[in-house]
């Protein structure tokens, strides 16, 4: 089970995301090895949990499958809510991915400038998506010791590749991409677009 979990996540990795240079393919590797860290974990040998009962002191008592649930004592209770927040987070990370990659990839094809619909929101939502489903699945759900360690070391790479992508649209597009950036979001929405970030995330429209 965790190899075909981590097949089918590289799989969608590396067919939505697929990188063109050796900086793409750097972040992607990161990803990819949060993958397996979260999938060898979740459905093979819980070394997170074995880690922290053998050398940090945990009450074995205490302990169940979620890492934050054993580290704050809530038992299964913790962990069915960790469960649910994690896959709330997943699919509306999911959601954003794909429509954003529809988006860009529409536009890619007619060789004009995105700024409507995720992108009238956020400049990266692709990238916003992939952080949220990350987050939601290998920080909250399931949490290891290397996909939470490695969470912040995949939102700075991304952070400077998608500072390299603008420089690129920069280059094509000039003063308008200028002007759409000076009035949108890097990655987060503006507190009151994240009911329609939310809407415009369904896989469905």
């Amino acid at each position: 089970m965790a190899a075909i979990m981590i097949v089918i996540a590289s799989w969608v990795l590396y067919r939505y995301l697929a990188p063109n240079n050796w900086r793409e393919w750097a972040g992607a590797g990161v990803v990819q090895a949060f993958i397996i860290a979260l999938y060898a974990e979740m459905y093979g040998f819980p070394l997170t949990i074995y880690l922290l009962a053998r050398f940090g002191g945990l009450d074995g008592t205490e302990l169940n499958a979620n890492l934050w649930s054993s580290l704050l004592g809530m038992g299964e209770t913790g962990m069915f809510i960790s469960m649910i927040l994690g896959y709330v987070l997943l699919f509306f990370g999911i959601g954003l991915f794909f429509q954003g990659w529809r988006q860009v990839y529409k536009a890619r094809e007619q060789k004009t400038l995105v700024t409507t619909g995720l992108y009238a929101l956020a400049r990266h939502p692709q990238y916003t998506g992939l952080f949220i489903a990350l987050f939601g699945e290998g920080v909250i759900h399931w949490p290891t010791l290397f996909s939470v360690g490695l969470f912040p070391v995949i939102v700075f790479i991304y952070y400077r590749l998608a500072l390299r992508e603008e420089k690129t649209v920069i280059a094509e597009f000039g003063q308008a991409y200028i002007e759409y950036k000076a009035k949108t979001p890097m990655f987060i929405p503006m507190k009151n677009q994240w009911k329609a970030f939310w809407q415009q995330s369904k896989i469905s429209e």
